[in-house]
């Protein structure tokens, strides 16, 4: 990840993602996270709201579903990912800029809500009836990683430590 201006976001969905399917068929969703600063206002003594940060989100593959089948408009959640800037003309010949997040992990923030978590199959996606399978596998490695990065060399997993809880 040498050169990668990786950041992590906290904010509150904007919309609901929105899936598509490259050509290829590798899943892709799209959704935007609005991140406002508050600050204290020591003159008036109370919290005032600064300038809001929107970023479009892409994140790829297995977690594109999930995120798709999870996150709805105004869920607080926290990216992770790329941040990565993109010039173009618009319709006026006016050059504009934009910043994008190419994500490569999400998940919604438990500091006002709960969740409750399912595993996908090792396969990934769902099983033909829509249930989860008896027994549940890890998640694979490679496909885990999100915008088409390759896993760390040395993952936890391969160090003989798992994220499973211990119950």
């Amino acid at each position: 990840m040498s050169g990668e201006t990786v950041i992590t976001v906290v904010g509150n969905l904007v919309d609901d993602p929105e899936l598509r399917y490259t050509p290829a068929g590798a899943a892709v969703a799209k959704f935007r996270v609005a991140s406002t600063p508050r600050v204290f206002d020591r003159q008036t003594n109370e919290w005032k709201d600064g300038e809001g940060l929107f970023l479009t989100c892409s994140v790829w593959r297995q977690a594109a579903e999930n995120a798709a089948e999870t996150l709805t408009r105004g869920m607080r959640v926290i990216v992770q990912g790329q941040l990565k800037q993109r010039s173009y003309e618009d319709r006026d010949q006016v050059k504009r800029t934009v910043y994008e997040l190419d994500v490569y992990e999400v998940g919604v923030s438990l500091a006002r809500a709960s969740a409750k978590v399912t595993k996908n199959p090792a396969g990934g996606g769902q099983q033909s009836n829509g249930q989860a399978p008896a027994q549940q596998q890890p998640p694979q490695q490679a496909g885990g990683w999100g915008g088409g990065q390759p896993a760390p060399a040395a993952a936890p997993a391969a160090r003989g430590y798992s994220d499973e809880p211990p119950f």
